[in-house]
């Protein structure tokens, strides 16, 4: 029995190595690197272009970028978008609802709406109102082919400020009401009948079940709205407000050897205005993701955080290969 055993391979041959003897190789992947050695030097040459060339007149971009005449531009686009957004929201709540109501005649009147404004150009419906006066004088409320209670002037109330922010308004109205009813829809079906199986009234349901969830999917397609409507109040130029780009068109044509900064001075201050509002969506879209996820999104400085972590762990381990 002892002659077998002695005559047996040794056990320490048959074991396996242990695991911090062993080296693990990682995959490699070199089209990654190379993809990105390719970007990198396009944005380095695109970077390098746009600092040494001159045509670009970075010394007139600094002079215009705080100037009095584009922040006074700069604040009335502000307003305009501002007043355009929560008018346009609202509209688009009635619309939406409109449009879900059990009421033919509610539902076929927004449907007209929605296809009319959604059909023709934003710049021909500002333009439309702009000379709204020469088709009607006067405006009026009261019976209809009969008397009239309240009558306006159509001139003096029309100013360049309610063009533009009416004109925005029914236009924005009319894309919002689609975003407010696909989220409307995407909220499970099981969330209305559980509702109304509890005896809650309709508003109720509305207020505090069906929209807070619809928030998910309204807030990320109506800021793409909003992102868009401060791009388009650069039309209000031609009903004569003079917002962002018509204060670096007016500008442009006093100073025409600055028209490039000018444009890029718009350009900066679009970017940095579309920026803030990307931001606060994120934020608003973590707020109404809490329940709906088991973690919460990680922040911008978070990611920022994480990736540094990951970068610093791969570059000791490529260091002890």
């Amino acid at each position: 029995m002892s002659e077998s055993l002695g005559s047996a391979v040794p056990l320490s041959t048959t074991e396996p190595r242990p695991a911090a003897a062993q080296r693990v190789l990682p995959l490699r992947h070199p089209g990654r690197w190379i993809a990105s050695a390719i970007v990198l030097v396009v944005v380095a040459q695109t970077v390098h272009g746009l600092a040494t060339n001159p045509f670009f007149q970075w010394d007139r971009f600094q002079y215009w970028f705080l100037r009095p005449t584009i922040l006074d531009g700069l604040l009335i686009t502000l307003e305009v978008t501002l007043y355009s957004a929560v008018l346009g929201l609202l509209g688009g709540i009635l619309l939406a609802l409109a449009r879900l109501s059990r009421s033919p005649v509610l539902r076929a009147v927004s449907w007209v709406y929605i296809w009319l404004f959604r059909s023709v150009p934003l710049i021909v419906v500002l333009l439309f109102l702009y000379n709204f006066s020469a088709l009607y004088k006067t405006l009026s409320l009261g019976v209809p082919f009969g008397p009239a209670f309240l009558t306006f002037d159509e001139s003096r109330l029309a100013t360049d400020m309610v063009v533009a922010v009416v004109g925005l308004s029914l236009n924005e109205a009319a894309y919002a009401a689609e975003v407010v009813r696909g989220g409307i829809l995407s909220v499970d079906q099981g969330q209305h009948e559980a509702a109304s199986a509890l005896g809650l009234p309709k508003g109720y349901q509305f207020r505090k079940i069906v929209f807070p969830q619809a928030l998910r999917s309204i807030t990320p397609n109506y800021v793409n709205q909003l992102i868009g409507l401060i791009k388009g109040t650069s039309l209000v130029f031609y009903v004569s407000l003079l917002d962002l780009f018509g204060s670096v068109q007016s500008m442009g044509s006093t100073y025409p050897g600055d028209i490039v900064p000018l444009l890029l001075v718009a350009t900066a201050w679009y970017l940095i205005l579309t920026s803030v509002v990307s931001v606060v969506q994120f934020y608003v879209e973590r707020y109404y993701s809490r329940g709906a996820l088991r973690s919460l999104p990680p922040t911008p400085l978070q990611k920022v955080r994480a990736g540094l972590r990951d970068l610093r762990a791969r570059v000791r381990k490529e260091a002890a290969i």
